[in-house]
């Protein structure tokens, strides 16, 4: 069972890195066919999770290299009800999905021994819909009873917490993070952002955030901001708001390129990465409590490697 439960490492303010953007690394980098974008298709391959394995080893090796510690995020973000059923995985398929996920990033933890004591497990979760056009919004009890299976079965494994990516409204968030307190399981919100600043929504992101505390109680772990370059977001952190200090975590994109013009692209745009960790190191100055570090769309080890090298310098 999971170790952390509520006690989350990363809460005690050490640096924390994690991976890059999966789903652009195996489609562009490697040729896997993912369907809907569905990285956790792989698991039912051998080559397929031969690949996920050395994803991961790779980016273990960053965090052992400069010795930070790790959060494994598991290859669910499609792993849910909807997005199953569109690629043809019943719920009891979807379940086994996501347990042998956890398994492999158990099994990648372990190898690596003393070294990744502190190394943390997190069930990664997406939006029921397009996470970059909410036209399709459900309830805040909608959303917490449609993630909650995911989260049950997360709960039973041997994940430390869940991570719920690209979400583009709160009532989502408000209800998945309901879904995770009644599971019993941590949980990090991320939001996704516009060139703006603000979620596909419309609302601000420090409206979002607001919201979803006061929904909840504060019962998010931590929020996190994701799949967005950080000239689309720097901009509306005010390192003197008190809502700031609830983001801990930063996953960019490589590219300056809005979501819709991402979207039409055939070809990765993989960005600037030593220009992109010096805009981590810029953010990290001005929110200091910023600790979870990691990548999204178009960023790879060389990104990561490229942050870790601003952020400690």
């Amino acid at each position: 069972m999971a170790r952390y439960r509520h006690n989350l490492p990363q809460l005690s303010g050490e640096l924390f890195i994690t991976d890059g953007g999966l789903e652009t690394t195996l489609f562009f980098s490697e040729g896997f066919d993912l369907p809907e974008f569905a990285a956790f298709v792989l698991l039912d391959q051998a080559q397929g999770r031969e690949a996920l394995e050395t994803y991961y080893r790779t980016y273990a090796n960053i965090a052992r290299r400069y010795d930070l510690n790790f959060i494994l995020e598991s290859a669910t973000w499609r792993a849910s009800p909807d997005w199953g059923q569109k690629i043809g995985y019943s719920r009891e398929a979807l379940a086994d999905i996501n347990r042998r996920a956890i398994e492999l990033l158990r099994d990648v933890r372990d190898e690596y021994g003393e070294t990744a004591s502190n190394w943390v497990i997190s069930g990664c979760m997406g939006s029921r819909g397009d996470g970059y056009d909410p036209q399709f919004r459900m309830r805040p009890d909608e959303a917490e009873d449609y993630h909650r299976e995911q989260i049950r079965v997360l709960q039973a494994t041997e994940a430390d917490m869940v991570t719920a990516y690209t979400l583009p409204y709160a009532e989502e968030a408000i209800g998945l993070t309901r879904a995770a307190r009644t599971e019993g399981m941590p949980v990090a919100i991320g939001f996704t952002v516009e060139t703006d600043g603000r979620l596909p929504s419309g609302q601000r992101l420090e409206a979002a955030i607001l919201q979803v505390d006061e929904a909840t109680d504060n019962e998010p772990a931590y929020y996190m901001i994701n799949c967005a370059h950080p000239t689309h977001f720097d901009g509306v952190l005010a390192s003197s708001a008190s809502w700031t200090q609830r983001i801990r975590a930063i996953r960019a994109n490589a590219s300056t390129k809005s979501h819709a013009e991402l979207e039409t692209m055939e070809v990765l745009d993989d960005g600037n990465p030593e220009e992109l960790g010096r805009q981590y190191r810029a953010l990290m100055d001005k929110i200091r409590h910023l600790n979870v570090l990691g990548g999204c769309c178009g960023t790879d080890h060389r990104h990561l490697e490229a942050i870790c090298q601003a952020v400690l310098n």
